[in-house]
């Protein structure tokens, strides 16, 4: 008698994830792993750097070659990324804290990038002389028959006097000094109308260092009250770092960017 139930034949199933799939799936995981932990290890890095906002903490001495003076420069006086490489150069920028005249460290950080602290900084450019007078030699010889006749009483004992319209010193003071056994101290200025109105670099004055070396140096007018103490800080502090170059290198020269020059 035949059953009313039909009967199934076994039969074989496959799979319901396949061995090649389970090798892709890890293969994949792998993959995402190895590239989570290669985005967050740049991320840490760019991190870092973008945190120093171009800023840098080592104070691994380079030394520096321009003309006939050679420079030994901790790296984190240095302005600019693209000059803390030792070996020659047109010039160097430096930026550093005053009164200590250090260089960056991390927890003074504001006194770098707050625009209310940077009255706290003093820039310096250092280059090859190209002139034989430095800006007080060049009152007499040329800023004399630059500037209006008529002078004022500046800040700390400065004498002020305005330059002449259409001398490309428009809207510029000249602040002097006299000092003993020296030329006149002197500095040109854009002076704000409001003295909250001053930048971090609106005074500026150059001087001869070492063999052959024109240091132009750049501060806020907030400032001027220690002029005699910051120009003898700037001279000190390039001279104890200058030495005659050595002559094989002292002809050999890479550029780098400018960024303010004086005459």
């Amino acid at each position: 008698m035949r059953s009313d139930t039909a009967e199934t034949a076994p039969h074989d199933h496959a799979p319901l994830i396949s061995t090649r799939f389970l090798v892709a799936a890890t293969c994949l995981v792998l993959f995402l792993a190895i590239a989570s932990s290669a985005i967050s290890y740049a991320g840490r890095i760019y991190g870092e750097r973008l945190s120093l906002a171009g800023h840098s903490e080592s104070r691994e001495i380079l030394s520096i070659t321009i003309g006939r003076d050679l420079l030994r420069l901790p790296t984190n006086t240095i302005r600019f990324e693209q000059q803390r490489v030792s070996g020659p150069a047109e010039q160097i920028d430096l930026y550093l804290l005053w009164p200590e005249m250090t260089g960056y460290e991390k927890g003074l950080r504001r006194r770098f990038d707050d625009l209310t602290q940077e009255q706290s900084l003093i820039f310096l450019q250092i280059s090859q002389s190209t002139m034989s007078r430095d800006m007080s030699g060049r009152v007499s010889a040329i800023y004399a028959h630059l500037l209006q006749p008529r002078s004022e009483s500046g800040p700390a004992g400065l004498t002020l006097r305005r330059f002449e319209p259409g001398t490309g010193y428009d809207g510029e003071t000249l602040l002097t000094a006299s000092r003993i056994g020296e030329d006149d101290y002197a500095v040109r200025c854009l002076l704000p109308a409001k003295a909250s109105q001053a930048t971090d670099g609106d005074c500026q004055r150059d001087i001869h260092v070492g063999e052959d070396l024109t240091v132009l140096y750049r501060f806020s007018s907030r400032r001027l009250g220690d002029w005699a103490e910051i120009d003898q800080a700037v001279r000190d502090y390039v001279g104890k770092r200058a030495a005659p170059a050595p002559s094989e290198t002292s002809h050999k020269m890479r550029p780098i960017p400018s960024t303010k020059s004086s005459s």
